[in-house]
């Protein structure tokens, strides 16, 4: 039986965070360092869409008030994955992403004061809820990973800031081009960054050998800009409510992912995963009291889900 044009795109939409998924898992497995990991990742983007003439054709309209805001929000984009990479490195990809799904509650504080409207009590009761989680996830963790999940939550308060930015000023500009703006920004900034971290610039620039490089390629054109052009397409095929549900997908299947390929059940208590599932059900209580189920508009949904 054929599928409809809602269901494809739900199926779609749900391959695309399933690869969203896997940057996680990529993150562990490269044994770059963050900095290096990510700078590589946004120049291998940012050269690929570079290729689009759509990209060039939509840059030389933009107003240079917005050039600035969307190289702000780039700045932001940048320190995100930094950290989230970061917090991979110090602890794993089951902490990392599990701090990241703390981003919702980070986010009904930050989105009203960027978007200037009241906040809303039905959101901030989520980021009390998910309070619980967060003392169970501390508990069940090695000392040694508390680190990780300090640089994790900073990881998603970055993003929620990132989110509500790209929600109120890329919505009207065409998305490939606000992408390789932003990732282009962070192509510069970081190897201003470079002397902070060990190795310096020399260690930030000496290509990825081996298998490193082919798993960045994979995490780069694979996990980034195919789930990317992927969902443009899904997300106008559905409401808000939906696509934010299948969103809310990513950290469970990194969980699970972490858990099957990398083993890392074994170095987490049961109080952990207890926390998780507090955790993610606050999150999946984040869309059931959003405010109205429109359809979702693909360019800002796109941005906010990539990792």
């Amino acid at each position: 039986m054929a599928l409809t044009a809602t269901a494809k795109a739900q199926w779609q939409l749900h391959f695309c965070v399933l690869l969203w998924g896997f940057t996680a898992i990529l993150g562990k497995l490269i044994s770059l360092p963050a900095l290096a990991l990510v700078w590589w990742r946004m120049l291998v983007v940012v050269l690929c869409l570079a290729c689009v003439p759509r990209v060039w054709r939509a840059l030389r309209a933009v107003p240079r008030r917005l050039l600035g805001i969307y190289a702000v929000i780039g700045v932001l984009v940048s320190l995100h994955w930094l950290t989230f990479y970061g917090a991979i490195k110090l602890a794993n990809a089951s902490v990392a992403v599990t701090c990241l799904a703390l981003a919702p509650a980070f986010l009904a504080v930050v989105e009203p004061w960027i978007a200037r409207r009241p906040f809303d009590v039905r959101e901030l009761l989520l980021g009390v809820a998910v309070l619980p989680g967060v003392a169970l996830v501390v508990g069940g963790v090695p000392a040694g990973m508390m680190l990780g999940i300090g640089v994790g939550a900073l990881s998603a308060l970055l993003v929620s800031f990132f989110i509500a930015m790209n929600k109120r000023y890329a919505g009207d500009s065409d998305s490939l081009m606000v992408t390789a703006l932003e990732l282009g920004t962070g192509v510069l900034l970081l190897p201003l960054l470079a002397p902070l971290f060990d190795g310096g610039l020399g260690a930030l620039l000496q290509p990825p050998q081996g298998r490193d490089a082919v798993l960045l390629m994979v995490l780069s054109l694979g996990c980034t800009l195919l789930p990317f052009t992927l969902s443009l397409v899904a997300l106008r095929q559905l409401s808000a409510f939906s696509a934010q549900l299948a969103v809310n997908l990513e950290p469970l299947y990194s969980i699970v992912l972490a858990a099957l390929l990398l083993g890392e059940q074994r170095e987490l208590g049961l109080a952990f995963y207890a926390g998780v599932a507090v955790v993610l059900a606050a999150v999946f209580l984040h869309p059931l009291i959003a405010r109205r189920p429109e359809l979702v508009a693909p360019d800002a949904l796109a941005g906010d889900a990539g990792r």
